[in-house]
C-alpha cells in the first residue's frame, strides 16, 4: 500500500506547480483510456441536453460498467517488476539526482495493488450511481438485476442496488438478482465475443506493441536518465503507466502520474483505445466487431418494441467497458475514417475515445420516449453515454433529431436493419465467428 510519506508527495505544492494546476491534473487523471477514473462525458457541441418539457420517458435499459478495478494479472505484473527492480536498486535510487516529480522515490515506491476485483473507488462509484438513477428516474420500477457472471460485475451490482434500493435490500423490496455467465457454453448481449470461436484478445494487443516501439522507448531514456544504475526498460516505463492508472483506481491518488507530461499520458490514452478499439471494435476483422454488437442492439430493440409481449419498464444490467464499445461498433457510432493506425493518431479529434466511452463505472443509458407535441410526437429514442447525450447520428433525420441527439424509435429500428437482419448462429456469425458453440433454438 502506498506510504503516508508517498501520499503526501503525490499532491504537494512543489509537485503540483511543476506539473501544473489541479484542473490540468484533472485533464490527465480523466485521460486514462478505459483505466480512467469515472467523469463525466463532455457535452457534444450543439447537442440540447434536456428534452423538451412536453415528453416523458417510458422505458429505460442501464448498461452499467462495473466500477474502478485491480489491475488485470497481465498488467499487475508490470508493476510488481518495477517495484522490485527500484526496490533492489534502493542505493542507485538514492544517489539519483532526481527532479521533483520523481522524489517519491527516494521514500521507497512498492506496491501492494491485487488483481481483478473492485477497489474501495469503485464500490463508492457503484454506490453513487444507483442513488443518481434513482433520482433521474423515479418514476420507473424494477424488482430484477442482471449482471454478467464475474466477481468485479456482480459486487458492482450489488453496491448500486444497495444505493438504488436502500439499505434493506435485497429483502425490501423483494429483488430477484441474475447473473448471466461469462463463458463459452452462454449466448450473451454482454459478453458476446465469448462464444466467438475465432475472436482472439490479440487483435488489440498486436497493434499497440507496434504502437508502444514507437513511444515507449523516449519515455524509458528519460526516465533512465534520471535513475543511472537501475537499468530502466520500456517494460517498466509501461509499469510506470500502469502504476499511475491503478494507484489512482486503488487509492484515488499516484505520484508517478506527476512525470509523466499530457503528451505522454495523451499516448498511453491513445494505446488504449487501441487495445479496445482492436480487440472490441472496428478494429477486428472483417464484420466481426459489428457482429457482436448485433446481440445487444437486438436486446435494445427487442425490448423497446416489446416484441415478446413482456417488455418491463425498467432494466438494470451489468456489465464491462467491452459491452459498450461492441454496442457501439454495432450501430456504427464513435467510427474513425480513416481508422485508428497502431503508428500512431492520424486525427486528434478522432471519435473512438475510450476515456470518454468507457471509463471505469461507464454508463450507457437507453430512454425510449414520447413527446405530445414535440418531435412529431412519436416514440422516440435517445442514448445517455456516461451523463450526456451521444448523438444517434445514424437516424436523425429532422432538425428536432438532430437538435437533440434522438431520433424516431422506428427509424432507429431501421437504420439498424444490420443486426436485426443477424443472429447467432446464423450464416452471418457462423462466417465470422466459426460454427455455433451452443445450440441454437428454434
Amino acid at each position: 500500500m502506498l506510504s503516508a510519506v508517498l501520499l503526501s508527495l503525490c499532491f504537494s505544492p512543489a509537485i503540483l506547480a511543476a506539473s501544473g494546476s489541479r484542473a490540468e491534473r484533472k485533464d490527465v487523471y480523466n485521460r486514462l483510456g478505459n483505466l480512467s477514473p469515472y467523469h463525466k462525458a463532455p457535452a457534444v457541441p450543439g447537442i440540447e441536453s434536456a428534452l423538451p418539457n412536453d415528453c416523458t420517458v417510458e422505458q429505460v435499459m442501464l448498461m452499467q460498467r462495473h466500477g474502478s478495478r485491480w489491475p488485470l494479472a497481465s498488467e499487475l505484473v508490470y508493476i510488481q517488476n518495477l517495484s522490485y527492480k527500484l526496490g533492489n536498486a534502493s542505493d542507485a535510487v538514492q544517489k539519483a539526482d532526481l527532479p521533483q516529480s520523481l522524489q517519491f522515490l527516494k521514500a521507497g515506491y512498492t506496491t501492494q495493488l491485487g488483481h481483478d476485483n473492485l477497489t474501495a473507488p469503485g464500490r463508492k462509484q457503484l454506490f453513487d450511481h444507483g442513488v443518481d438513477f434513482l433520482l433521474d428516474y423515479p418514476h420507473l420500477h424494477t424488482d430484477t438485476i442482471v449482471a454478467g457472471g464475474q466477481d468485479r460485475v456482480i459486487e458492482s451490482a450489488e453496491w448500486f442496488a444497495k444505493g438504488y434500493f436502500g439499505r434493506y435490500y435485497p429483502n425490501s423490496p423483494p429483488v430477484n438478482f441474475t447473473t448471466v455467465p461469462e463463458d463459452s457454453k452462454t449466448v450473451s448481449w454482454i459478453t458476446p465475443m465469448d462464444t466467438c470461436s475465432e475472436w482472439d484478445y490479440d487483435y488489440g494487443g498486436n497493434a499497440t506493441i507496434e504502437w508502444g516501439t514507437v513511444y515507449l522507448p523516449p519515455i524509458t531514456k528519460r526516465l533512465s536518465g534520471y535513475l543511472p544504475g537501475v537499468n530502466i526498460t520500456d517494460d517498466d516505463t509501461h509499469g510506470a503507466l500502469y502504476a499511475c492508472a491503478y494507484d489512482l483506481a486503488a487509492y484515488g491518488v499516484s505520484p508517478w502520474c506527476n512525470f509523466f507530461t499530457h503528451d505522454e499520458i495523451y499516448n498511453f490514452e491513445y494505446e488504449l483505445d487501441l487495445l479496445m478499439d482492436g480487440a472490441f471494435g472496428y478494429g477486428l476483422p472483417g464484420q466481426m466487431g459489428p457482429i457482436l454488437g448485433t446481440l445487444y442492439v437486438n436486446k435494445l430493440i427487442e425490448r423497446f418494441s416489446n416484441k415478446t409481449g413482456d417488455a418491463e419498464e425498467l432494466y438494470l444490467e451489468f456489465g464491462h467497458d467491452t459491452t459498450i464499445d461492441q454496442a457501439l461498433t454495432a450501430l456504427g457510432l464513435a467510427k474513425d475514417t480513416p481508422p485508428l493506425s497502431a503508428k500512431g493518431p492520424v486525427n486528434p479529434n478522432r471519435e473512438w475515445r475510450t476515456s470518454e466511452q468507457v471509463p471505469f463505472a461507464a454508463k450507457m443509458i437507453w430512454e425510449k420516449f414520447t413527446c405530445s407535441k414535440s418531435l412529431n410526437g412519436t416514440s422516440q429514442i435517445r442514448l445517455l453515454l456516461n451523463g450526456e447525450t451521444f448523438p444517434l447520428t445514424m437516424c436523425s433525420n429532422t432538425a428536432e433529431d438532430r437538435r437533440f441527439g434522438t431520433c424516431a424509435f422506428e427509424e432507429f429500428v431501421r437504420a439498424n436493419a444490420f443486426s436485426t437482419n443477424t443472429s447467432y448462429g446464423d450464416a452471418a456469425w457462423n462466417a465470422t465467428c466459426g460454427p455455433a458453440t451452443v445450440p441454437v433454438q428454434a
